[in-house]
């Protein structure tokens, strides 16, 4: 979370190209697809909420801001279909109507803005549904294509243009609905070197339908690790083809690690890239404290600690009321010990700068 939206220049965080390629009988076919953050002036400020507020930054320039982004993806891969995937409703929505009315001002022919809400129309379990989206946007595709060379490597098609894909952070969200892309774009290359009838698919192909599920899953994990610390999520779908228990488990880990690391590690890491690539130069002050003079508190407070309190007291509580049914004054002890939880969880929030992070050395920018 401490890089989010676009800067000044319409660059953009966790700005990624992904290109597919096939090797078979001499013949070699590709497909690119990218991914990027909505490219406005946005951020989210971690507060210690799992979901903390999206803030918008100079409105006024978000236009600019977004012309300039697909100006430059124009240029780079020709005509541009950008695929929203956000939610309607909620902060979400807010940005994705943001999003829509920049769009608005720079689509044209060689540039289009398609909104799909992904958990409205998909849930958490029902990711087939992207079929819908894929009818949606397969004139596009079919117009634009994809790269195939002969033998020789004599140019036979070109792509012409690119799919942009993005959700909030460009990974779980955006994961399963490339490689639903791209399923669909190597059935099509396939079906043009003869190898595929026309109503043949990778899902009746066993082995190779295992290969591309496998492909994908770890090409989502790889950039999810290296931008949120976690593999991805929904990651049982691309690599099973439906959702799991197993895999919904794994989510919840996925999603409690990504929090712990958004609020407590990944601040000084940003602030470590940031020093090296000279977006903040250090100057030193007479006012600055030594970190070795803090006590109190604040010396020895840290988030696994106030955790581990709060497990203890619900794993109390939770011992308490399965004693109820033999003596009603453990109802009372249950109590205690859920207030005691409640009461240093609370605190942890309310204080949270002695848990989170140092102070940043900058507000966060793309």
């Amino acid at each position: 979370m401490w890089r989010r939206g676009a800067d000044s220049d319409g660059y953009v965080a966790n700005f990624v190209e992904t290109e597919q390629i096939m090797h078979l009988n001499g013949f070699t076919a590709s497909f690119v697809q990218v991914r990027g953050s909505i490219p406005l002036l946005w951020e989210q400020i971690v507060d210690l909420t799992y979901k903390p507020k999206f803030e918008l930054v100079r409105l006024e320039e978000s236009p600019r801001v977004a012309e300039r982004h697909f100006l430059d993806l124009r240029k780079k891969y020709g005509a541009v279909l950008a695929v929203d995937l956000v939610n309607t409703h909620g902060g979400e929505g807010r940005l994705s109507e943001k999003f829509a009315n920049a769009m608005q001002h720079i689509v044209s022919d060689d540039l289009r803005y398609w909104h799909f809400d992904f958990h409205h129309i998909c849930g958490h379990v029902h990711f087939e549904r992207l079929s819908i989206l894929y009818e949606q946007i397969v004139d596009f595709l079919d117009r634009n294509g994809y790269l195939l060379l002969n033998e020789k490597g004599e140019k036979m098609k070109e792509q012409l243009g690119v799919v942009r894909t993005n959700c909030i952070d460009c990974l779980d969200r955006t994961n399963v609905t490339q490689s639903m892309i791209a399923r669909n774009m190597l059935e099509g290359q396939l079906r043009r070197l003869g190898i595929f009838a026309a109503e043949e698919t990778i899902s009746s192909h066993p082995n190779l339908d295992e290969c591309f599920k496998i492909l994908w899953a770890n090409h989502g994990d790889d950039i999810s690790i290296q931008y949120s610390g976690t593999a991805a999520l929904k990651g049982d779908f691309v690599r099973c083809g439906k959702r799991t228990m197993q895999g919904i488990a794994k989510d919840g880990i996925n999603a409690l690690l990504r929090y712990y690391f958004n609020n407590f590690v990944d601040g000084t890491k940003q602030d470590a890239i940031d020093l090296l690539q000279g977006h903040y130069i250090v100057s030193v002050s007479r006012d600055m404290t030594p970190s070795s003079q803090k006590g109190g508190l604040e010396a020895v407070a840290s988030f696994p600690l106030a955790l581990s309190f709060v497990l203890t007291g619900f794993f109390f509580a939770t011992l308490s009321l399965r004693q109820v049914r033999y003596d009603l004054r453990h109802l009372f002890f249950s109590v205690i010990w859920a207030g005691l939880s409640v009461a240093i969880a609370a605190f942890v929030r309310a204080n949270g700068r002695i848990f989170c992070n140092r102070p940043r050395l900058h507000k966060p920018r793309c």
